[in-house]
């Protein structure tokens, strides 16, 4: 990450509100060959000056477990982080609470099979594991790359993925959506048809400025507006 630390010392800036207590809530951590973002990476960034009580880690599709059945093995993810916060809970790499919370992925379009792979998931990590964010995000441009988990179109409409996603709110679990912008009436669908389940809006409901939606930023600002006032109605 060399390359990436020289980056980011290229500007400086002076950290605003250093007092206000905060909850980082969406971060990843992994380690690839090549590529580490862990604790002590993590804790060189909360060092910059911010008042970060605790964070949130969201799934990143890292290290999965390399057998057993398919449905699975996204467990070995909430596993690995489960580690890195006990790590954190110990006190002796700071006062943050690295991934205080924990949310994983599950493949929704499992229907009831699903429950499974939350209970395994709040199994490994009972303390921590609050929700489950399984990404949308597509777009028909060839342009826009779809989300980690190569979603279809349409899939939050899809009656398996629906059946799946209704089982979050027995284990009170919610939801984290990552979509595009052209995405969000069929988030406020999902939302409407099943209200007891939290809904965590990633990225701002990815607004896109590349491809066919290069130069038509005023346009896409306005209907996303009306579309996130709608899904929040």
């Amino acid at each position: 990450m060399a390359g990436n630390a020289e980056w980011l010392e290229k500007v400086k800036e002076e950290a605003l509100e250093p007092a206000l207590p905060i909850i980082d809530p969406h971060h990843h951590l992994w380690d690839h060959p090549g590529s580490r973002y862990e604790l002590d990476e993590l804790m060189a960034d909360v060092a910059q000056g911010h008042n970060i009580r605790a964070t949130v880690f969201v799934e990143c599709k890292s290290m999965y477990r390399d057998g057993g059945p398919d449905a699975l093995k996204p467990v070995g993810e909430t596993e690995y982080v489960n580690g890195i916060a006990a790590k954190s809970a110990s006190g002796g790499f700071g006062e943050t609470r690295v991934a205080a919370a924990i949310v994983g992925f599950a493949d929704l379009r499992l229907g009831d099979a699903v429950d499974e792979v939350l209970e395994a998931h709040i199994a490994v990590a009972p303390a921590r594991f609050r929700g489950i964010r399984h990404a949308s995000a597509f777009d028909d441009s060839p342009d826009v790359r779809a989300s980690h988990t190569l979603p279809p179109k349409g899939l939050l409409g899809l009656p398996a993925f629906r059946e799946g996603y209704a089982r979050l709110a027995k284990y009170g679990l919610s939801f984290d959506a990552w979509l595009y912008h052209r995405q969000i009436p069929e988030l406020t669908a999902l939302a409407r048809a099943n209200p007891e389940t939290t809904i965590i809006f990633d990225h701002f409901g990815g607004p896109i400025g590349i491809g066919p939606y290069e130069g038509k930023r005023a346009e896409i600002f306005a209907q996303w507006k009306k579309d996130v006032a709608d899904l929040a109605a």
